[in-house]
């Protein structure tokens, strides 16, 4: 799994591409979330457009970062989730936890 980055007017970007399937490059996702809070960025849009697949892991990190931004004030939202990744949300009831958008520029656009 890959992490790019990006920030626009204080709202970090991280677009993911892989499988979030647990293991170090998934808690990595996390790790990066904690870093930006550390440099007073607290407004994260995470890019799932091209994220293969996620296990039960993959979710647990998601909600780990969602929580620690929560903590800090911050906000966590998702965009261009796939079709096996909304399904994932729904089977799990996470859709009603996490706001999703389609297009990283609406997911942008919630935080004015």
């Amino acid at each position: 799994m890959k992490i790019k980055e990006k920030i626009e007017n204080h709202i970090a970007i991280l677009s993911l591409s892989g499988k979030m399937m647990g293991g170090p490059e998934t808690t990595e996702v996390h790790d990066h979330v904690k870093g930006l809070i550390h440099d007073g960025i607290k407004n994260i849009v995470i890019d799932l457009g091209d994220v293969k697949w996620m296990n039960s892991s993959g979710m647990g990190v998601l909600m780990a970062s969602k929580t620690t931004l929560d903590n800090a004030g911050g906000r966590l939202v998702l965009a261009r989730v796939t079709e096996k990744v909304q399904s994932l949300l729904m089977i799990t009831q996470l859709i009603k936890v996490f706001e999703t958008y389609e297009t990283v520029d609406r997911a942008i656009s919630s935080f004015n």
